[in-house]
């Protein structure tokens, strides 16, 4: 059997005979360990670089709840994910990186009938592994991914998405940046197991997504549970109410952040701070349940910050973003972090706390950082990796290699600015730096120069120049008349 690919049935069969159990006996685990399995909540909110958050150093912006898990839990200085969205999904999902899934880019991923279109097919993912496991398992928010949320492990959804003919709300219209697609913020679209919520112009998404996030624990409050809660927050969107691209005004909160009864502002300050007090409402709704300190919340993003972050591939503004662990019972305070993490790590990570045991022919790319969280001793990772399209990232704890190519001498800071270039330096610590680089890199290929998902990404950057120029064409054209 490939090291790189396995049959999903084949996996199941694998793993079930490798915890030793059968689905019979999922529910009464043998030793005191199982039977205090964590819950887990997965958030993973949309372009926001960790640079947003207040724990992350950001003078203005006001993440309370945010700063207190980072304080009282883990938070990581350099967490990596992918510059842009759908391999961040990718990796986060399987715990392997883009050469083994095929999910570079957006705009470089297999198509129908290809291996890898629907990641399910040929690799694990947190759903089915977290559901193998005997956990009570659900995904929340933006799917962003091919197939369905059942075929990828999730028992239940709730998901932002409208069936054809169901959904009476607003779509973007031709001058947005997805034609078409329904609303995610204000009468937002959601299907909830199979159903069409019916929405108004009140609602707002992402309080009915952390509402179902509540419901869902409070009837698996016995547990284990796990929730992959993918946000739409703080993409930037058609808004509705200016009939422009940006970003849509949340709720309004008072400095005390509680809501006001009115919308914020449409800016990047009041959405990070609306995520904020979204995962204050989670950690008090698992307070209520009496599940606080038996779940493990865990908070990261897909990319950076859109305008800042969201598809560079120089320095490192594009992967960095947070990784938030908390969990009273669990999770030692250690607060800020100097170890490195990638979204590989995620998928080992939560096999870890799940006491499920991976079958030895099947290839992660990460690993876990359980031992860390737990507070005890032993190897960490010495190096990060990252891809996007046909470039790769790289990256140690004073190190970097960007993905265009320039080493950067990071020192001590793990900001992702402001690093010293070393591309050109005869310095011997540089040049051995980028050896040990281009050594590893060998075992992490780029995409075949022939592969026609690279001609595909080609073609369609070109069409979406061609569009972005006619589109400016047409704006200027009509500004002169």
């Amino acid at each position: 059997m490939s090291t790189d690919t396995i049959n999903r049935r084949r996996f199941l069969g694998l793993l079930a005979g490798a915890a030793g159990t059968l689905p019979s006996q999922r529910t009464a685990l043998a030793d005191a360990r199982a039977s205090r399995r964590p819950n887990v909540i997965l958030i993973m909110v949309d372009d926001c670089s960790a640079k947003e958050y207040a724990c992350y150093g950001h003078a203005t912006h006001q993440t309370p709840n945010l700063d207190a898990l980072a304080k009282s839990g883990v938070m990581f200085e350099t967490c990596w994910c992918t510059p842009i969205c759908s391999p961040s999904r990718a990796m986060i999902m399987t715990g392997r990186y883009g050469f083994r899934t095929r999910w570079y880019h957006n705009d470089m991923k297999p198509r129908q009938g290809e291996r890898g279109y629907n990641l399910a097919e040929d690799n694990l993912t947190i759903g089915e592994l977290m559901k193998d496991a005997g956990y009570a398992t659900a995904i929340v928010g933006k799917w962003q991914l091919r197939g369905n949320e059942a075929e990828h492990g999730f028992d239940e959804y709730c998901m932002w998405w409208a069936i054809k003919g169901t959904f009476q709300g607003p779509i973007e219209p031709p001058e947005g940046n997805l034609p078409g697609r329904a609303a995610r913020y204000w009468h937002p679209a959601i299907v909830r197991n199979g159903e069409q919520l019916q929405t108004t112009e009140r609602d707002y998404g992402p309080d009915l997504f952390v509402d179902f996030i509540n419901d869902f624990a409070k009837r698996h409050r016995d547990g284990p549970f796990f929730v992959y809660y993918p946000m739409c927050l703080t993409h930037i969107t058609w808004d509705f109410d200016l009939k422009r691209m940006g970003y849509v005004a949340p709720p309004g909160l008072d400095e005390n952040g509680r809501r006001t009864g009115r919308k914020g502002g449409p800016t990047l300050q009041a959405n990070v701070e609306y995520v904020d007090h979204l995962i204050g409402r989670l950690v008090k709704d698992l307070e209520q349940l009496g599940l606080r300190d038996n779940t493990i919340v865990m908070f990261t993003c897909d990319n950076g910050t859109a305008r800042y972050g969201k598809g560079v591939t120089s320095g490192e503004r594009g992967p960095l973003v947070p990784m938030i662990v908390n969990c009273p019972g669990i999770v030692k305070p250690i607060g800020a972090s100097g170890e490195l993490v990638d979204f590989s790590d995620v998928l080992p990570t939560l096999a870890d706390f799940a006491g499920a045991q991976l079958p030895a022919d099947y290839v992660i790319d990460g690993r876990s950082f359980g031992p860390i969280l737990r507070g005890e001793a032993g190897p960490t990772r010495e190096w990060i990796f990252s891809n996007y399209a046909d470039r790769r990232l790289m990256r140690d704890k004073r190190w970097l290699l960007d993905g265009d190519g320039r080493l950067w001498d990071c020192g001590d800071d793990r900001s992702g600015e402001g690093y010293r270039d070393v591309t050109d330096s005869n310095d011997r610590e540089a040049i051995t730096a980028r050896r040990r680089f281009e050594e590893i890199l060998k075992n992490l290929p780029a995409p075949d120069p022939n592969d026609p998902l690279l001609a595909a990404y080609t073609e369609s950057r070109q069409r979406r120049k061609q569009k972005a120029r006619a589109k400016q064409s047409r704006q200027k054209g009509g500004k002169q008349e």
